[in-house]
């Protein structure tokens, strides 16, 4: 355990503590059920379960392939159902509810315009239908007595040519909803640097960004992604292990590349259960969030795909929590570390940490000493 005080949390509160979430995506968090009632609407009958829980099931085991390019495949059905101004809307309004109810206070949401326009949309409607979506599902959240914000990422895909216009687009939006740029598919073949005018853009527009980096491909991604391109923070970014040298003694050697990502203070979006889907990982145990926290680099927890991966931020920490023995204290710092990384004013990212953040993890470690002196005395079950 990495804190002094073993203050290990329950499930209960693991759900109930405030989260924040910084690589998730639109497309790969849609609710099995809405993507039949979706599906049926626009007259798309490729999908390969009827029943909402049996193509949850399926969604999963696709993903769980251990391979990237595979995993991205099952993405092709969540995309053709999100190409009206209606279906966009929904799904981010539930991706809003979905997460308030599990915890989420903050979280950045990422998804490709490009990728909805089969039915004639034009990029500005898509970014306004998604944004639309989230403000009417903060409303719903606040409704049901959660507090949540929803900032957009919008993302170009590696292997496609519309960076820039992506990126333009992402700086014409930037006060109305969307908080940076991403680029996402797949690694291999497909580096940062051709992308760079996007990337130059950005920086001469004083815009953030983030790079899907180091997570199928290495060492050379992530040296691209900052280096080359300047990137704010790396999506995944677990490849950084294989530039760490650990000795029969136990004893730490950084490699010149990792040393600067953790001196400078570069966040990583670590996804622990995606990356055992594509094999970045081979186990919880064996993920290498577990010494990259120990050796104190800058480390986020988030989801990913949530519908892909059958997960949620309370299971991803809930994993973590079992396989390292985390306690609140530390979920407390992926949080912290979280909000600090993220794309919104700085004044603003403080007042979530001092008002929202703090106070719910204090009471939630107060609830813990309560329940613990409690019990100790007898007065209160274990």
């Amino acid at each position: 355990m990495t804190s002094e005080t073993p203050n290990t949390p329950s499930p209960d509160q693991i759900r109930r503590s405030p989260k924040v979430l910084l690589h998730d995506h639109l497309d790969g968090g849609l609710r099995p059920g809405t993507i039949i009632e979706l599906a049926a609407q626009v007259g798309y009958d490729k999908l390969p379960e009827s029943d909402a829980d049996k193509l949850g099931v399926w969604f999963r085991d696709a993903a769980d392939s251990g391979s990237l390019p595979r995993y991205l495949e099952t993405f092709a059905h969540t995309c053709a159902v999100m190409q009206t101004k209606e279906a966009l809307f929904r799904v981010a309004a539930e991706c809003a509810e979905d997460l308030a109810e599990d915890g989420v206070v903050y979280a950045e949401i990422r998804y490709a315009p490009e990728q909805h326009l089969e039915a004639g949309l034009t990029l500005e409607e898509v970014v306004e239908a998604v944004n639309d979506g989230f403000r009417e599902g903060e409303r719903r959240a606040k409704a049901n007595g959660h507090r949540i914000r929803i900032g957009a990422l919008l993302t170009a895909m590696r292997h496609a040519a519309r960076a820039l216009e992506i990126a333009e687009l992402a700086n014409r939006y930037r006060d109305n909803g969307v908080v940076g740029f991403d680029i996402a598919g797949a690694e291999a073949g497909f580096p940062p640097t051709r992308h760079l005018d996007a990337f130059e853009y950005l920086k001469r527009e004083n815009n953030h960004f983030t790079i899907h980096a180091g997570e199928a491909f290495g060492l050379p991604s992530i040296w691209q992604a900052l280096q080359w391109c300047g990137a704010d923070r790396l999506g995944h970014g677990v490849k950084i292990i294989d530039d760490i040298e650990v000795a029969a003694d136990g004893s730490v050697k950084l490699g010149r590349l990792a040393s600067y990502v953790r001196d400078k203070r570069i966040p990583l979006e670590m996804c622990p259960t995606s990356n055992l889907q594509t094999a970045a990982a081979a186990s919880y145990a064996e993920h290498p969030i577990g010494l990259l926290r120990k050796l104190h680099f800058r480390l986020t927890v988030n989801t990913d795909n949530r519908l892909m991966s059958g997960t949620s931020m309370s299971r991803e920490f809930e994993h973590l929590v079992e396989a390292f023995g985390y306690s609140l204290d530390d979920m407390q710092w992926f949080t912290v570390n979280a909000m600090k990384s993220a794309f919104i004013p700085f004044d603003e990212r403080l007042a979530m940490i001092n008002d929202v953040i703090k106070p719910g993890y204090a009471e939630l470690k107060s609830e813990w000493l309560f329940r613990q002196t409690a019990s100790t005395s007898g007065s209160v079950s274990a």
